[in-house]
C-alpha cells in the first residue's frame, strides 16, 4: 500500500485545464505514479539547470523530422527531470521512465536494441523490455485501429502481419525508433484514506529498437519516456478510452526533497479551481490575463500575452526556470527590486541575476500573483521565485526569454524551480 503524502498539486484536464495549489489528499477514480526528481539532493548547479532547459526547448520548439508522425506531436523533453517507476508485462518488471507532458507515447528500450544505454549516471538500474518474455504481450500491426488512428489513416504499403513502427528524429539530433506492442501496465489506484492498491491496464507502447544522441547516452539515461500529451496515442488518452480513468492528470511534486506523485484521473477532493486550456496547441497552454506584484498590477501592453502561433502561456514541469519576454521581465524585475533599492545585484555564470541577502526573502521581497482566465490566481512567494546557491547568496528564477514561437515572438514558459507554487 502506498501512502499519498501531502504535496503541492496541479491538475491538468485535457478538455479543461485545472490549476490549483492544495494538499494532495486525492479522492476519486485516480491512478498514481511515484516520481523522483533528477536534481533532488544535489546543490544548485546553475549551468546544469540552464543547459537542461536549453536542450528541452530545442526539442519543444524545433521542427521535428519524422518518418511516421507521432499523433501530431512527439516532442519528448530532455531525459529525466521527473521520472517514475512503472511495471510492464507479465510477470511485471520495473522500468524507470521520464514523465513528460510534452510527448504522446510511452516507449521503453527493448531487448536487442541498437545503441540503447546499459547504465545510468542517475544511479538507476536499467532494464530492457522483452515482449517474448511476457505472457500478455502482443504485436501491433499496421492495419489495426491503434496504428491507423495514430497516423490518421492506413500506412502506405501496409499489408497483413506488417508491424506498426515509429521513428522520430528530434531537433537536437537524437532519435528513437522501434515498433509498437500491447501489454499490461501495472498502476497504483487510489482507494481512499491516502492509500492505494495495485491494478493493471492494457496499453500500447513503443518498443525501442534503436536510439541515438542524448537518448543513447548514459549520463542521464532512463528506460524510456512516458508521454502524457493530448494525442490518442498517449497513455492518459488510452487509459481514458478504456474507461479506467477520466481524461485528466495531476502533478503532486515536492520541490523541497524532490519527487512526488502523478495522479491520473479525476480528483474529486479537494476541490480544484479551473481555467480553460487553449485549444489546438501542441502543449498545455493557458491564458494569462495580468501579473500582480506586491498588490499592484503591472502596466503591460494589451497584447503581451498573445505570443503568436504559440498562444497562451506554456505550463511545463519539464522546464526548471521561468522564461518571460523582455516586455514582461523588465517591468516585473523593476517592481520587485523597488522594495530593495540598495540591493547590490551581480551576474553569476553570465546569465543569473543574484544578490547577497541575510534576512528572510519572504519579508524582503513582494509576492507575485499570476491572474489567468476565469479568475484563477496563482500566488508565487519570494522563496519560490528565488533560490539559494550559497548560505546568503540568492538568485532569481525569472529569465529574460530567448524562447520564441515559430513566428519569432517571445513565449511565456513557466517552469518548476522558479514557480514552486505551480508544481
Amino acid at each position: 500500500m502506498m501512502d499519498l503524502r501531502r504535496l503541492a498539486l496541479v491538475v491538468v484536464t485535457v478538455a479543461v485545464t485545472v490549476v490549483g495549489e492544495f494538499g494532495c489528499g486525492c479522492f476519486g477514480n485516480v491512478l498514481t505514479l511515484n516520481v523522483l526528481r533528477k536534481f533532488a539532493g544535489h546543490g544548485k548547479n546553475l549551468s546544469a539547470l540552464r543547459a537542461h532547459d536549453i536542450r528541452r526547448h530545442g526539442r519543444l520548439l524545433s521542427t521535428i523530422g519524422v518518418d511516421l508522425p507521432l499523433g501530431g506531436n512527439g516532442h519528448p523533453s530532455e531525459t529525466g527531470l521527473y521520472f517514475a517507476k512503472i511495471g510492464l508485462g507479465n510477470p511485471s518488471k520495473d522500468y524507470y521512465v521520464q514523465v513528460d507532458t510534452g510527448s504522446d507515447i510511452l516507449w521503453v528500450n527493448c531487448a536487442g536494441c541498437d545503441k540503447c544505454p546499459t547504465k545510468s549516471d542517475l544511479g538507476l538500474g536499467l532494464t530492457l523490455y522483452d515482449p517474448k518474455k511476457s505472457s500478455t504481450s502482443s504485436l501491433v500491426y499496421c492495419d489495426q485501429d491503434f496504428c491507423t488512428s495514430t497516423y490518421d489513416g492506413p500506412l502506405p504499403g501496409c499489408k497483413p502481419n506488417l508491424q506498426c513502427q515509429y521513428n522520430v528524429v528530434y531537433g537536437d539530433g537524437s532519435s528513437t525508433a522501434g515498433y509498437f506492442v500491447k501489454d499490461n501496465m501495472k498502476l497504483e489506484q487510489v482507494t481512499g484514506n491516502l492509500q492505494s492498491r495495485s491494478t493493471n491496464g492494457t496499453v500500447v507502447f513503443g518498443c525501442g529498437a534503436r536510439q541515438s544522441g542524448e537518448l543513447g547516452s548514459s549520463s542521464e539515461a532512463l528506460d524510456g519516456i512516458l508521454g502524457f500529451g493530448q494525442a490518442n496515442s498517449s497513455i492518459i488518452s488510452q487509459l481514458a478510452a478504456s474507461g479506467k480513468v477520466k481524461k485528466s492528470f495531476a502533478h503532486c511534486l515536492d520541490n523541497i526533497e524532490g519527487g512526488g506523485i502523478f495522479a491520473i484521473g479525476e480528483v474529486v477532493s479537494p476541490k480544484v479551481k479551473r481555467t480553460p486550456m487553449v485549444q489546438n496547441q501542441a502543449h498545455y497552454n493557458i491564458v494569462m490575463k495580468d501579473i500582480e506584484v506586491g498588490g499592484d498590477l503591472l502596466r503591460l501592453p494589451s497584447d503581451i500575452f498573445d505570443s503568436g502561433d504559440q498562444k497562451g502561456t506554456i505550463v511545463d514541469s519539464g522546464t526548471t526556470l521561468a522564461y518571460l519576454p523582455s516586455s514582461i521581465y523588465e517591468p516585473l524585475m523593476t517592481k520587485i527590486l523597488s522594495q530593495q533599492p540598495a540591493l547590490n545585484l551581480h551576474t553569476v555564470e553570465d546569465q543569473f541575476t543574484c544578490f547577497q541577502f541575510a534576512g528572510s526573502v519572504d519579508s524582503g521581497f513582494p509576492v507575485v500573483k499570476f491572474h489567468f482566465e476565469d479568475s484563477l490566481v496563482l500566488t508565487v512567494f519570494p522563496h519560490e521565485y528565488t533560490f539559494q546557491i550559497r548560505e546568503d547568496i540568492w538568485c532569481f528564477g525569472w529569465q529574460n526569454s530567448g524562447v520564441q514561437s515559430k513566428d519569432g515572438k517571445d513565449m511565456i514558459l513557466l517552469g518548476g524551480i522558479s514557480l514552486n507554487s505551480l508544481f
